[in-house]
């Protein structure tokens, strides 16, 4: 895995390490000594929007963290068929699974935008896990979190109709803190990534929008969809 480089000498922004992670729910409980070393084993890379992160088959060495930017993971068939998995948004993790399984990635992970996504080395998360059984908890957490979903998504696409799935992806990118009203949703990994995220085609996914913008439901403007009204979207009415 390589950063990004850039010709036109861009300035990328910086963070503080140490707080960044701190703040991450499977570090937040550590002393500023763990974080300390955490940080010392972790490493930023900057990637252009269509850069890849990793290809399926490269060797796993640690995880990664979204900064900034979003990453789509997804598989592409022997027929060139791509199917995205899973988008990972700032402040989400991905392949710690494959880490501890000695495994190489078994999907591919690129930048669906300008990101800062950070590396923390498997040797150093296998120390503290060693040192520090509630570290342990809470990987174990995230982890069956990341489960849930998967199970959560073979419910979606074996008995929920394409129009639940929409509305469930939509609701899903509001602030958890907008219990009603007006709300705003960007579909900034493109609706072709979505589509595939939500095992349909990109014409379905974009004849649903109009279905849900001829009801009331949402008001759609190129990329940016607007929810009138958040309470009478999750009711489907």
């Amino acid at each position: 895995m390589e950063p990004a480089t850039s010709g036109r000498g861009a300035k990328r922004p910086q963070i503080k390490l140490q707080a960044f992670l701190a703040n991450l729910p499977m570090f937040s409980e550590m002393s500023t000594a763990e974080i300390d070393r955490i940080a010392a084993a972790t490493l930023p890379f900057y990637f252009e929007k269509g850069q890849s992160i990793f290809q399926c088959g490269d060797p796993c060495n640690g995880f990664h963290v979204v900064v900034y930017g979003q990453v789509k993971l997804g598989f592409t068939s022997p027929q060139g068929i791509e199917k995205v998995v899973e988008i990972i948004r700032p402040g989400q993790s991905f392949g710690e699974a494959l880490m501890f399984l000695d495994k190489p990635y078994i999907v591919f992970a690129q930048a669906l935008a300008d990101a800062m996504v950070l590396h923390v080395a498997k040797h150093v998360v296998l120390e503290e896990l060693s040192r520090d059984p509630s570290f342990a908890r809470r990987m174990l957490s995230g982890l069956s979190r990341r489960l849930h979903g998967l199970v959560r998504d073979v419910e979606a696409y074996t008995l929920r109709s394409g129009q639940e799935r929409v509305i469930g992806y939509l609701l899903a990118d509001v602030a958890d803190d907008l219990s009603g009203g007006v709300a705003e949703v960007h579909l900034t990994p493109g609706k072709s990534v979505i589509a595939s995220r939500l095992n349909m085609t990109p014409e379905h996914f974009s004849r649903i929008l109009h279905e849900l913008g001829a009801s009331g439901l949402i008001e759609v403007s190129g990329p940016l969809v607007r929810i009138p009204d958040l309470e009478r979207l999750r009711r489907g009415v």
